[in-house]
């Protein structure tokens, strides 16, 4: 039996009693009568991944919205808001400082992926390859920026002060032997400044929606036990919400995890 439909039952029972008991904060329902569910997501890998659930939502009777966002603010703060009922784009160190930065109370209900970062060149083919003095860009909000730079520490670029952890920033830096000069940028505009620097560290949603693929392209990558996985955030009373267990059984099922494998070709690696 495929992973996801051993439940069906059960959770078509206690959607269909949603339709009646939801509050102002709960499911809300579709001119043909479906709850309505309306995620957030980034488009790639996201969206697509989440319209690969929606036939296994479809049959337990919600109807999915998929709301495509460019950036990492606006799904949250929608969210929080309830103009979106959950989210899918970002991983649980970004979700932690987002609400510690923000002073929210969002809540991940699960994770679903892992999108291992990577360095990107259209000069150079290896990280020793790098000249002195060569610009890099990473991402500019704290989590995926100290992400970013323990991986050029991995590779040997540079080293960060002892105790640096996910939240490392640049004045963190304590040996940079080639003198790399350090640019902080939005995620999304790293694939659009690939021409007028060395190295880009990038999202693997942003590299893949710019036509890259990371197992091929990337001059490095994360290991396949990054922490960085990637989760669907609520508001913290839509935790138990019937609809978004259901969601989490799709996105967690075989035939999604499916999808994954054969669509992203190894650069997403779905949780087991």
């Amino acid at each position: 039996m495929k992973r996801g439909f051993v439940v069906i039952a059960s959770i078509a029972l206690t959607v269909a009693s949603a339709l009646s008991g939801c509050g102002g904060g709960g499911a809300r329902t579709s001119g043909e009568g479906e709850i309505a569910l309306r995620i957030g997501a980034t488009a790639v890998p996201h969206a697509e991944i989440l319209n690969a659930a929606r036939p296994l939502l479809s049959e337990q009777g919600i109807a999915l919205e998929v709301v495509e966002f460019t950036d990492y603010i606006q799904p949250n703060v929608q969210v929080y808001e309830k103009q979106l009922d959950a989210n899918f784009f970002q991983h649980q160190p970004y979700l932690d400082q987002f609400n510690q930065d923000h002073g929210m109370d969002l809540a991940s209900v699960g994770s679903v992926h892992i999108e291992p970062f990577g360095a990107y060149s259209e000069t150079w083919d290896s990280a020793e390859g790098l000249p002195d003095k060569a610009i890099v860009a990473i991402p500019n909000d704290p989590t995926n920026a100290g992400r970013a730079l323990a991986l050029l520490e991995k590779n040997g670029l540079l080293t960060l002060k002892e105790g640096a952890g996910v939240n490392a920033a640049v004045a963190d830096i304590a040996a940079n032997p080639k003198g790399l000069e350090l640019k902080e940028l939005e995620a999304a505009m790293l694939p659009r400044v690939m021409a007028d620097v060395d190295l880009a560290l990038i999202n693997t949603n942003y590299a893949l929606e710019a036509g890259f693929v990371p197992t091929e392209d990337a001059l490095f990558l994360e290991d396949g036990d990054s922490p960085y996985v990637n989760v669907v955030a609520v508001r913290s009373d839509r935790i138990q919400d019937a609809s978004i267990m259901a969601l989490m059984e799709a996105l967690r099922s075989d035939e999604v995890r499916d999808f994954i494998l054969e669509q992203y070709e190894g650069s997403i690696i779905p949780v087991d």
